[in-house]
């Protein structure tokens, strides 16, 4: 059986769009807009289930309600070792905070670069659960989100308070 063949996937209705969930019975690998600029599109041999994303379900509508400021989801993040360290270094940007792609460089060691993370950042699977909404440019600026610029808006917004989704 080939891998896609075990791929499973739901949508939900989202404040920011409909949201295509994407996994296998274990875990989420995947979590993507199915309109905006850059729309996934799901192929004919997945499958579709309901089942297995209740609990990312569940914790997305609280989440949007403002009753949860994290996730506790199992997440299998395919990628290279570099991106999946930017991955996890998403993670640790707090609810409702920021971080420029020069400071998540920083955090994560001299070497690093700031254009390598913004291009791990664009690759993250798993939007919103891995909030690469909260990585902005060095001037503040709400750039680079494959959701668009307007959904980046609406997530910080929603995370700060200022915006009720939901």
């Amino acid at each position: 059986m080939s891998a896609d063949r075990d791929t499973l996937y739901a949508t939900v209705a989202s404040p920011v769009g409909e949201l295509l969930l994407v996994g296998r019975e274990e875990a989420l690998t995947g979590l993507y807009m199915l309109d905006g600029p850059r729309p996934k599109r799901v192929p004919e041999d997945w499958t579709r289930a309901e089942d297995p994303f209740a609990p990312a379900v569940e914790q997305l509508g609280q989440y949007f309600a403002g009753e949860r400021t994290g996730f506790d989801l199992a997440l299998e993040m395919r990628g290279t070792a570099f991106q999946r360290q930017v991955w996890q270094a998403l993670r640790g940007i707090p609810h409702g905070r920021t971080e420029s792609y020069g400071a998540l460089a920083a955090r994560m060691g001299p070497a690093v670069s700031p254009r390598a993370v913004g291009t791990a950042n664009g690759q993250n699977p798993i939007s919103i659960v891995v909030p690469c909404h909260r990585v902005i440019g060095a001037d503040g600026a709400l750039v680079g989100y494959g959701g668009g610029v307007e959904r980046k808006r609406a997530l910080l917004e929603l995370e700060a308070g200022v915006l009720t989704l939901g």
